[in-house]
């Protein structure tokens, strides 16, 4: 209040019966009323700011931890998914579904496989390309992103409260093996995981005993930076895989070369590789981490090597989409005269591109029904029997980032006797004809059973 007493002093010194003594009269008392305010002006909209921003961060964790559902038609973010790692332990491959020992906070080993399902978009990944659950042998470590049921009505695996993953399950087990999130995104393999992300396993050291041992190896990003290393030690013997070049070696000759010591221990010095990891029973009893470690399946010791791998795997899977036919969903159906329509489709991501370049314009085309788990919806004799027939008459490509699981390509099929699978947020598949007519296997089609359309989750059993 002291500049207030300033002014009126100089006031009175004025002539207070004159205008403009009036005149600033009024202004000292107006301004003595607002000056209060004015100096509390700035903290109350610091405050108010403050209360804005705590606003805004419990929102924005609201949003983090409030329970996200993908929605169909719509391919969700990747953020949004839950991230977890463990071994594939079963594969019900015709349903696209399976378990995976997930790894906690707890003994590995005692952990009780989990179920999941992949997304009808989801994709998986196998030694650096897009593989089919089929490819996957059966122990592989694998990493999931994964969300909540879409519908928790028809899900083929078991719905479980949605805090599941921070219980503690108790028996030496720990937190984070039963993710509620079991509806897969992308499922990638190690050398896969890496090379998406940009790392390398950097081996250190060494032990050998008896043609097998311990591998200590530090996994970082391939270009440096600031990011924190895993450190690990794994297992490996005589029937680890080891790749050079287009070439299959094994421990013997690591050791033959001098590369690797007949016994004891060797400093590797930071060699970088990749890894293929999978989890095995250890040597050793109880406490020495021998119930929870990994071990080494395979080691690539170039680019070469693993280029190779991800080309092979790649052929793999590019004749068997042929076979079964490109996913995709439809977005839009333009129903004309005497069962003319005019279907639009995205089709899904993470194939090959030479897959993608078969679907131009004025391409003659098939589309069939389909269910969630991919399967076509008839085959007793071949998904070709009652398909939509007609002609692709566009091909978009989408602009900006693609979120996963979809192409970013969208066609326009134009057919004369639209089937009912085909529906706007529907699963179907496509074919080119320049692609095989082939019949499918039993289990990769359905007739009009409901439990064909929606497995049960029954066949899990429950630990």
């Amino acid at each position: 209040m002291k500049p207030f007493f300033v002014l009126c002093s100089l006031f009175f010194v004025t002539r207070s019966r004159s205008v403009l003594g009036r005149s600033l009269l009024a202004l000292v008392f107006s301004f003595a009323v607002h000056l209060p305010a004015a100096s509390e002006e700035p903290k109350t909209k610091n405050q108010e700011q403050r209360t804005t921003n705590q606003e805004q961060r419990t929102k924005n964790q609201e949003q983090r931890t409030e329970p996200f559902h993908p929605e169909p038609g719509k391919f969700p973010p990747l953020e949004k998914a839950h991230a977890y790692r463990g071994e594939l332990v079963f594969v019900d491959h015709a349903n696209r579904r399976g378990s995976l020992r997930v790894e906690g906070s707890g003994k590995f080993y005692r952990n009780d496989p989990h179920p999941f399902a992949m997304l009808p978009y989801g994709i998986v990944r196998y030694q650096g390309a897009t593989a089919d659950l089929r490819d996957i042998p059966l122990g592989t470590v694998m990493h999931a992103r994964a969300f909540l049921p879409p519908d928790p009505k028809t899900s083929a695996v078991p719905v479980l409260p949605v805090d599941s993953k921070s219980k503690d399950a108790g028996h030496y087990r720990g937190t984070g093996i039963f993710p509620a999130e079991n509806h897969v995104l992308l499922l990638e393999d190690e050398p896969s995981h890496c090379l998406r992300e940009g790392l390398v396993w950097k081996l250190r050291e060494v032990v050998m005993n008896q043609g097998e041992g311990t591998i200590t190896a530090t996994r970082e990003p391939k270009q440096g930076g600031d990011a924190k290393a895993l450190e690990g030690m794994m297992t490996f013997d005589s029937a680890t895989r080891i790749w050079r070049g287009s070439e299959r070696i094994g421990v013997a000759r690591m050791i033959a070369e001098a590369a690797w010591p007949a016994s004891g221990k060797k400093n590797l010095g930071g060699q970088p590789v990749h890894l293929g990891i999978t989890w095995k029973p250890a040597p050793g009893e109880g406490l020495g981490g021998a119930f929870t470690r990994f071990h080494i399946s395979d080691i690539w010791l170039d680019e070469t090597a693993i280029e190779q791998a991800a080309e092979f795997q790649t052929e793999t899977h590019k004749a068997f989409i042929r076979g079964r036919w490109m996913p995709a969903w439809v977005d839009a159906v333009e129903y004309g005269k005497l069962g003319r329509a005019t279907v639009t489709a995205t089709l899904f991501g993470g194939m090959d591109p030479s897959l993608y370049a078969d679907f131009q314009k004025g391409v003659q085309a098939q589309a069939n029904g389909a269910e969630n788990t991919l399967k076509h919806a008839g085959g007793h004799y071949g998904p070709g029997h009652i398909a939509s027939s007609g002609q692709i008459t566009a091909v978009t490509k989408a602009d900006g980032i693609i979120p996963l699981g979809s192409s970013g390509i969208q066609i326009q099929f134009e057919t004369d006797l639209i089937i009912e699978g085909i529906r706007p947020t529907r699963v179907i598949r496509v074919r080119p004809q320049s692609w095989p007519s082939r019949q499918v296997p039993r289990e990769e089609y359905v007739n009009d059973s409901l439990a064909e359309r929606f497995p049960t989750p029954s066949i899990f059993p429950k630990y």
